[in-house]
């Protein structure tokens, strides 16, 4: 079975989509949103597209635990849908998993122009997995108004 090319793909979903999201911006000015899987930055574009290019990187929160999922897609599985991503569990500390996402994304030539955007993507997802401390209430650091001088 032969695929399609990344390009003809992109220019067939490119104007209209189911998961494209318009925001509009000042003036006329509108920015163009999406929400497709395997898009890191939801960006609307062929760099970014998860449906366009073969080669995508998705970073996103594991349900059941505290850890980041690191998925690729496999080139050579693109008509079975089902065994379609490389699906990595990252559980560490920070620096060990930016290593990780690195050293699959950008130093084995996976997609090295995505590198920035994955460690952006991962730095994300792990502040929000981050439990804050209940009970730790944080003071105010405005002036206060002194009461009772007259």
């Amino acid at each position: 079975m032969t695929t399609v090319p990344g390009q003809l793909i992109w220019e067939i979903v490119k104007k209209n989509n189911s998961f494209l999201v318009r925001e509009f911006g000042r003036g006329t000015a509108s920015v163009q949103f999406t929400k497709e899987p395997n898009n890191l930055y939801n960006l609307h574009s062929y760099k970014h597209s998860g449906l366009a290019n073969r080669k995508t990187v998705t970073i996103q929160a594991d349900g059941k635990e505290h850890a980041v999922l690191l998925a690729t897609t496999k080139v050579n599985k693109q008509s079975k849908p089902a065994g379609l991503l490389q699906k990595t569990v990252l559980k560490k500390e920070l620096p060990s998993m930016a290593k990780a996402v690195v050293s699959q994304v950008g130093n084995n030539y996976y997609r090295p122009d995505l590198k920035n955007a994955a460690l952006a993507r991962l730095s994300a997802v792990n502040k929000s997995l981050k439990v804050s401390k209940s009970g730790a209430k944080k003071r105010n650091r405005q002036a206060q108004k002194v009461r009772g001088r007259k």
